[in-house]
């Protein structure tokens, strides 16, 4: 697929948008606050891979606490403002990488420029995120409804009151809970700017409803090449988001390294425990970093014949199973020692 070709902006040290990669964000649950269990939560992020994490600022104090985060953490913190411009300039002040905010909700257009002038000064990028939750009022009444086209409008009205203050670092999200409307409102506003498209379907649910939702809206997007940085909004752990996330970009090719899985759904020729055994090696390598696609197969009748695109796989029989790598087995092994013996032969290779 290509993707659609947007302006590029820099967020700390990566860009969005134009050829960059397609980063994996997330937002922190805990209390900005709280430095060090905020800091903590950061550097968890870090690890699964996040790309840039996203902070509340709900009051000075939070803003203050930024200074010290920015400090003690690798990725990109991005403050998340509303209503108040002057947490904006706080924010910038203490090392944030970004701002989330809509202008329109800050106060005047003489704030507006106040901040704008400030984020332009450091080389801080700006989001304007409108949410189907939080449409003004006028929209809502000229469209009866939310709806697609009140999201780009609502988008557009905060992007142009950012372009008047002279200001052009922007992206934009345009987040909904319904994923056709999520959809729908990104492939409008995609044909109308080339600003660069944070994407994501917003209260999205709990881990397993969120996951499937924000598949669907993520997915459907980044097949159309729309898209440059994404989040997955999930009722859980922030881990989990970013777990979700880059397996998304993992399955339609935008992610390169890394184990890719394959397994069966097993059947009534199943005579190992297949499910427990795709589930341990889907952890055993959870960091392995070698671009191999990994099968894991109940049936040695059909196994090693249905996954030999595979690199390396296993088939199931009674209590054993047979170790394969391209279509071809290698050795046989009891159902105990199959999945050490499998991480020993991707070792090698």
């Amino acid at each position: 697929m290509e993707r659609i070709k947007t302006r590029k902006i820099k967020v700390a040290n990566l860009y969005i948008g134009g050829d960059s990669k397609i980063s994996v964000q997330s937002m922190n649950n805990t209390d900005t606050r709280d430095v060090k269990a905020t800091v903590e939560q950061i550097k968890q992020l870090e690890k699964v891979g996040c790309d840039i994490t996203r902070c509340a600022v709900p009051d000075m104090e939070a803003a203050e606490a930024l200074k010290r985060i920015t400090s003690l953490v690798n990725i990109p913190v991005v403050a998340d403002i509303h209503f108040d411009y002057r947490l904006a300039l706080e924010s910038i002040k203490n090392g944030v990488a970004a701002l989330r905010i809509n202008p329109g909700n800050i106060g005047d257009v003489k704030r507006v420029k106040m901040v704008a002038n400030a984020a332009k000064e450091k080389g801080i990028p700006i989001r304007v995120g409108v949410n189907s939750g939080s449409l003004e009022k006028e929209i809502l009444e000229k469209y009866g409804k939310v709806c697609p086209e009140a999201l780009v409008e609502s988008a557009l009205k905060h992007v142009k009151i950012l372009e008047d203050a002279d200001f052009n670092d922007i992206a934009i999200s345009l987040k909904s809970s319904n994923v056709l409307q999520m959809i729908e409102s990104y492939r409008i506003i995609s044909s109308k700017v080339d600003y660069p498209l944070h994407i994501g379907v917003t209260e999205a649910g709990t881990t397993w409803n969120g996951t499937i939702k924000s598949s669907i809206g993520i997915g459907t997007l980044l097949a159309e090449g729309i898209g440059d940085t994404i989040r997955v909004s999930l009722t859980g752990d922030p881990i989990e988001e970013v777990k979700v996330g880059k397996q998304i970009l993992k399955s339609l090719g935008y992610i390169k390294n890394g184990i890719e899985f394959i397994s069966c759904p097993t059947c009534g020729r199943t005579r190992i425990n297949l499910i427990k055994l795709a589930q341990e090696a889907e952890e055993k390598l959870s960091d392995c970093n070698k671009n191999l696609k990994v099968a894991i197969m109940g049936c040695v009748v059909n196994g090693p014949g249905e996954a030999k695109e595979a690199d390396i796989g296993i088939a199931g029989g009674i209590g054993e199973g047979l170790i394969f790598k391209k279509g071809q087995i290698i050795k046989k092994v009891k159902e105990d020692k199959i999945i050490d013996e499998l991480i020993r032969e991707i070792d090698k290779m």
